[in-house]
């Protein structure tokens, strides 16, 4: 049984339970399996050697997770080549490529961890009650080290962009 959080998060101000450990600044990151469509899964290795900026949101169909992932698709213009901005939802993969087409998001990576919740699992973000991905940020540094992290408090609100950007600009 996976380590339980509880009384860490809201959502509209109603308490959630997170699933999994809570990440902090100096761990490894730990390992996870997504996918980048409905047949191709991938791993934190098909990241190695980048700067990774894993911007984590409930669903793409929602106000604040749509105003997110946009900031960090402009964002990732300024970043450079050694960067990989990746967004993961529980969101189909289909449904997220529909997303991006319609919300021109061409620089943001998108990754589902619809099937196997690994990603939440292991990070820690994974809401026990409605099986989604709680809001939150994290920046690996090129040797798969955590050097930021942003668990936002009540699902709703908006992460802070600037001191996440500035993470890893800190990196590059």
């Amino acid at each position: 049984m996976a380590q339980e959080r509880t009384g860490v998060a809201t959502l509209k101000s109603n308490p959630i339970t997170l699933v999994g450990p809570e990440i902090k600044v100096g761990d490894k990151a730990p390992n996870f399996t997504v996918n980048k469509d409905l047949m191709t899964q991938v791993t934190l290795a098909d990241y190695a050697g980048k700067v990774k900026l894993i911007s984590v949101v409930p669903s793409l169909d929602t106000g604040v997770c749509d105003a997110q992932t946009r900031r960090f698709n402009e964002e990732a213009a300024s970043l450079g080549e050694n960067v990989a901005v990746l967004t993961i939802s529980v969101d189909l993969p289909f449904a997220q490529a529909r997303w991006c087409g319609a919300a021109g998001i061409d620089k943001v990576i998108t990754l589902s961890d619809y099937k196997t919740k690994s990603f939440g699992e292991a990070y820690g973000v994974l809401i026990k009650e409605i099986q989604l991905d709680m809001r939150s940020i994290f920046v690996i540094d090129a040797n798969d080290t955590v050097q930021y992290v942003e668990y936002l408090g009540e699902m709703t609100a908006h992460p802070n962009y600037e001191a996440a950007v500035e993470a890893v600009k800190k990196l590059v």
